[in-house]
């Protein structure tokens, strides 16, 4: 009932905020120098769990950071120029962790979601408000897998992004599964948590996901960039198993 009336009467905005500040409050206990964030630039002596089945050092404590977030900063500030050039920039669902970063930058910063509680800007993914070849740099980091008409979503990406620019997708992805499994008769909660490991996934991704990216007009490279950095990095930093953290670079075929 507390719950109920909780979410009734405190926006979206405000009751993620009080779950961050909570988070944070949490932070000093966590101290130690097992484990380090990269987003955040701290060290603890242990990472939060994290997921409907639980990650064990999953979450950073003190930014709220995951796996897939910490392999992403590293891919993107030694990869990429975003750290270095004046880029036009569209984030889908943003980290609050790399959003933090991101808006300092020196660039056209764009972070949107169709929940206008999680982002400056209202953006349909499906119906994206920008011109074409607009953005030099995407990223879309577990999204594609909530929206209905995935397929839509990535044509309105790859029209938005400019010929010689870079989208990032990230999902997860069952690692056994040759082929992502999409049921339409997953239509409850219960059922898509399940069937997907999560209740507001519309499939659960497989192998064949750069497939589904490239037959939507994308070239696509799939990168385990764990597989790049110092194997200590695995552990220090909690980089994750694979399932959520494989990157997809794509760009204009």
């Amino acid at each position: 009932m507390i719950k109920q009336l909780y979410k009734q009467f405190v926006s979206e905005r405000t009751r993620n905020n009080v779950r961050i500040r909570l988070r944070k409050a949490v932070t000093p206990f966590y101290s130690g120098d097992k484990y380090f964030c990269n987003c955040c630039n701290r060290s603890f002596r242990k990472f939060l769990p994290k997921g409907n089945v639980k990650r064990s050092n999953a979450q950073c404590p003190n930014c709220g950071s995951l796996e897939r977030t910490r392999i992403l900063k590293f891919y993107l500030e030694n990869e990429t120029s975003l750290f270095k050039n004046d880029l036009k920039v569209l984030h889908v669902a943003p980290e609050d962790c790399l959003f933090k970063i991101f808006k300092k930058l020196n660039i056209e910063y764009v972070d949107g979601d169709i929940n206008e509680a999680n982002a400056t800007h209202l953006i349909d993914l499906t119906e994206i408000p920008y011109s074409e070849n607009y953005f030099d740099l995407i990223i879309c980091s577990h999204v594609l897998g909530h929206i209905p008409d995935e397929a839509r979503a990535i044509r309105e990406m790859r029209r938005v992004l400019k010929e010689d620019g870079t989208a990032l997708m990230m999902t997860l992805i069952d690692l056994n599964s040759e082929i992502t499994l999409e049921d339409k008769s997953v239509n409850s909660d219960s059922q898509r948590l399940l069937n997907y490991g999560e209740f507001d996934l519309c499939r659960l991704h497989g192998l064949d996901f750069d497939q589904r990216l490239k037959s939507e007009g994308f070239k696509v490279e799939t990168i385990d960039y764990s597989e790049t950095l110092p194997k200590e990095y695995a552990e220090r930093y909690q980089l994750g198993d694979g399932s959520r953290e494989l990157i997809f670079r794509c760009t204009k075929a």
